[in-house]
Parts: C-alpha cells; structure tokens; sequence
C-alpha cells in the first residue's frame, strides 16, 4: 500500500496557510505547515504559499533561512508548488516600491499592473480581485502539469497587483487577460509549476489541482517501489 503523499507547506508569516492545508487535507494528502529544513526536505511536495509584500516575504525567508532550502528543492525532482505571491518570489526581481531581488530560481522579472490603462485613459481596478480564466498558452502545455485536471478557460479565484514575466515564454503553460493586459498565470519549469492565481481558493476546480497533485505524487511514489 503507497502512505498517503507528505507535503510540507512553507510558513514564513505570509500565507493562506489553514486553506491550503484543508485543500491539502481533503484531497487524501498529509500536511505539515512547517519552517524546518529537515521537515521540508523529508517531504514529497512542497508548496511556497504567499499574500502581501515582495520585499517583506524575501526578508522572511532570509530571516528563517528558508532560502538555500527551497532552491535545494527547485534542484531536486520534487514537486514545487508556487501559488501567488509564491509564484512571484521563485522570479529574479520585482519592481514592487524598489527593485528586490527574489530566489532568482526562474529568469525573469515581477511587474505591476499600476499605471496600465485603455486608450481613452480610464485607468485599471488595482488590485485584480476576481474570478477570471485560465487560458491554454498552446495545445498540450497543460499536458502532465497539475493543470491537466481542468478544462480550457475555467475560471480561478485572483488576488495580485503584480504579474510575472518569465524571460523564457516556453515554460508559461497558462495565460489570463485582466482588462487589455494578457500575463503569465501559470509556468512550468523541471518540478517547478506556479501559479498566481489561489487553487485553495477557487472551490471545486482549484481542489481538482490538489488532487491532481496527489494522483502524480502517488504514481510516482508506486514507481519506485
């Protein structure tokens, strides 16, 4: 019999911890909302969660010597699961109120939405705060990604002033338009996948992520058996 998958959820003050846990929960998996290296390391997934500030998370991180950790992660054929503030963290830099640099794991950079507008000049809602669409980057891209679960163009619960910008377009394997501005929503790199919008957070089809999650790491925990 497979034990059920461990995942370890990253807590550095910063996060929607108890709903990713709960996700977690119900889709068959256990959970430990942890900042120790050893439990981290011990895990079969590990989930970066985030809400808040860029340059606050990364001094979080540094403080808790959560760094080395989770780039020894991204190095390992572990899954690693970005989500939102999360996602923007694994980039090289943000621009969010000075340039920060991040855990540098994924080339590219974090930008804002402010200052966008329709040509008549009428500004953008900042925050993007809604349901909105995931869209397919191209045919196949959500194919063995934890995205594979959904259909084209469902709809995931958003809450981000910033998008990121991958310089390799090859890894984005979702997109989502806010207004005129069409930005990443989804990249996969290696064990790498990220997201910016919720799944903890977008009812039924978010918790069809967590189990597709599960589904991948119990096939492969039943492979090297």
């Amino acid at each position: 019999m497979v034990a059920r998958p461990r995942i370890a959820v990253i807590d550095y003050g910063m996060g929607n911890l108890f709903s990713i846990k709960n996700a977690c929960l119900v889709s068959g998996m256990e959970v430990k909302i942890t900042v120790s290296r050893r439990d981290i390391i011990d895990a079969d997934a590990v989930i970066l969660p985030g809400v808040g500030a860029f340059y606050d998370a990364m001094e979080a991180l540094r403080r808790l010597k959560l760094v080395s950790v989770i780039k020894e992660i991204a190095e390992s054929d572990k899954p690693l699961l970005g989500i939102c503030l999360g996602m923007q963290l694994l980039m090289c830099k943000s621009y969010e109120f000075e340039d920060c640099k991040g855990l540098e794991i994924i080339k590219g950079d974090v930008v804002p939405f402010a200052g966008s507008s329709h040509e008549d000049g009428k500004k953008f809602k900042i925050p993007h705060i809604n349901w909105n669409r995931i869209w397919k980057e191209k045919e196949g891209s959500w194919n063995n990604t934890l995205l594979d679960c959904l259909s084209d163009g469902e709809y995931m619960y958003f809450a981000h002033s910033y998008y990121c910008v991958p310089e390799d377009p090859e890894i984005i394997i979702s997109t989502t338009k806010y207004e005129i501005i069409e930005f990443c929503s989804a990249f996969q790199y290696r064990n790498i996948i990220a997201c910016q919008f919720h799944p903890e957070r977008s009812g039924r089809n978010g918790l069809l992520v967590y189990k597709e999650l599960f589904s991948q790491i119990s096939k492969a925990k039943r492979r090297n058996q």
